[in-house]
Formats: structure tokens, C-alpha cells, sequence
């Protein structure tokens, strides 16, 4: 058994080139703090999009502005071609069913059951008999390579990979246009975090899902993305540069003629240490 609006994506789909979020000249100010300013980028139907960058750049708060979470200072943000900046929060609430959600920490609830989490969006946004939600959840779980057995489990009774691939199962349940992955590998080994982009791809390749991946990961970032967006902290840029220092295809992020870009990807401390030393010596 299968929610309503589940399909199966044809990589040939029309719909690909359409656009399903737009983000226009985008700035988001906390007070003082200038987090992030004139972004624009496009996001079509069926694309994995990853947002790299170091911490403090800017790209959870992209994450959020996208999802309706935090409204921007300036600019729009356009979802299937409504401006979710200008809704109310109960119109919000509604387009947040078309959203799936992968956190960081799986943010499980702890009182509750592994099947009792997996099954909480159905309960809370459709009408089920209780033989179909068991149904849907053991097929969820079986998804993301988890047996029958664990439905019954607490949170606390498994691993961290696994807690990962029930909050998965879990942003599926409601067959989502846009999944967001905030960090999905953070805290596993290389082998767990592995298991996730395969997922994550497995995902993509059998549901027409938009994907925005968040991560510090850059296995994940290469492995799993049609196309990859670096943010950069304002406070290290000139005025007139722009805060997205990359936007382009995986592949494209070694040749990338910026050095920034090539020391975060490396990992190199690079001219970051003389920076820390400089602003070290001024405050």
C-alpha cells in the first residue's frame, strides 16, 4: 500500500526544468548581524541541490528561509510559485505537509516508539485505519533497510545510523515534492554515513522528490548532488562580492578557479589561520 501521490520519477519528466523554489534577492538580518545578502538561486523539480559551507556562512538560515521557517528581511521566496514569505502561518503549516524533514539528530521522539515516530505525520495530516498506518510504516522502514523488529524499539535502543534511517522513513511517510537533509551524516562512521547517501540516492531515483542537502561532508556533497552551492560569511567578503562563491556540478568543485572554494573542499587551513590570528589580534 502506497499514500496518495506516490509515483515513480522519469528522469526524461517534463517537469524536471521546472522551477519548484526560487529564492530572489534574498537578505536575512538578525538585529546587527548580516547573515545573508542578495541570494538568489533556482531549484528545479527533481534536483538534489547541496549547500556546503563553513559554520556561521549562512546555510542553515538559507535551509530555513526555504521552508518558511524564518522570513527574510528582503526578497522573496517562491515555492511551486507561491510566495511563502507573504503566507499566513496556517497557510505555511498547509505547504509544510508537501515538505519532508531529515534532522541533524533524527530529532526522534524519545517517549514514543520507532513506529509510533514513523507513523506521526499520517496521524497528525491523514485519515488512516490503524492496519493501514502499520502497513505503510513497516514499508517505510523496510525503504530504508530496517526490519519489522525495530517497530516496536525505543529510540534509545538503536544506533546512531539506524535512528538516522527511521527519521528518513519518517520525512517520507506524506510522499514530499522537497526533501531537506540538515547535516545526515554528522556524528556516523564512514561506512553509516555511506549508508545514508545511498539512501539518499535511492530516494531520489524512486520518488519525484526536489532534495536540498545540508552538510559539512564533502563525500556526501560529491556522491549524492546533481549540483553543489557554496555560501560564504559575509563578514569575510567585500561589499560588492557575492555570497555564493560556487554553483555548478560536482565534478566542478576541484577546478574551481576561486581558493576559497578549493581550501573548504581540501579541507586546508589555508589563509584561515592568518585571519583567525588577525581578528584574534583585534578584538
Amino acid at each position: 500500500m502506497v499514500p496518495p501521490q506516490a509515483e515513480y520519477l522519469d528522469d526524461d519528466d517534463d517537469d524536471f526544468d521546472e522551477n519548484l523554489v526560487e529564492v530572489q534577492d534574498v537578505s536575512i538580518e538578525f538585529g546587527t548581524q548580516h547573515v545573508l545578502r542578495n541570494i538568489s538561486l533556482s531549484i528545479p523539480r527533481g534536483q538534489t541541490v547541496v549547500l556546503i559551507g563553513e559554520s556561521g556562512c549562512g546555510k542553515s538560515v538559507l535551509m530555513k528561509a526555504i521552508i518558511g521557517l524564518i522570513r527574510p528581511t528582503y526578497g522573496s521566496v517562491f515555492f511551486d510559485k507561491q510566495d511563502i514569505s507573504q503566507l499566513t502561518e496556517k497557510e505555511i503549516s498547509r505547504e509544510r505537509k508537501r515538505f519532508g524533514f531529515v534532522f541533524q539528530n533524527a530529532a526522534l521522539f524519545d517517549s514514543m516508539t520507532v513506529g509510533q515516530n514513523v507513523a506521526f505525520p499520517l496521524k497528525q495530516h491523514a485519515k488512516y485505519s490503524p492496519a493501514q498506518i502499520e502497513e505503510l510504516v513497516i514499508s517505510r522502514l523496510a525503504e530504508v533497510g530496517l526490519p519489522k523488529s525495530v517497530v516496536v524499539k525505543k529510540p534509545a535502543e538503536l544506533s546512531g545510523g539506524m535512528r538516522k534511517r527511521v527519521g528518513l522513513a519518517r520525512a517520507l511517510m506524506l510522499n514530499p515534492e522537497l526533501v531537506v537533509y540538515d547535516e545526515p551524516t554528522t556524528g556516523l562512521d564512514p561506512i553509516m554515513s555511506d549508508v545514508i547517501n545511498e539512501l539518499i540516492l535511492r530516494t531520489r531515483r524512486a520518488y519525484p522528490v526536489t532534495s536540498i542537502v545540508v552538510t559539512h561532508d564533502m563525500h556526501t556533497a560529491k556522491k549524492v548532488a546533481d549540483r553543489v552551492v557554496m555560501v560564504y560569511p559575509i563578514s569575510r567578503l567585500e561589499e560588492d562580492e557575492p555570497q555564493i562563491l560556487y554553483d555548478g556540478p560536482p565534478e566542478g568543485l576541484d577546478e574551481c578557479r576561486d581558493r576559497r572554494v578549493r581550501q573548504f573542499v581540501n579541507g586546508e587551513a589555508g589563509e584561515r589561520l592568518m585571519e583567525m590570528h588577525i581578528e584574534e589580534s583585534g578584538s
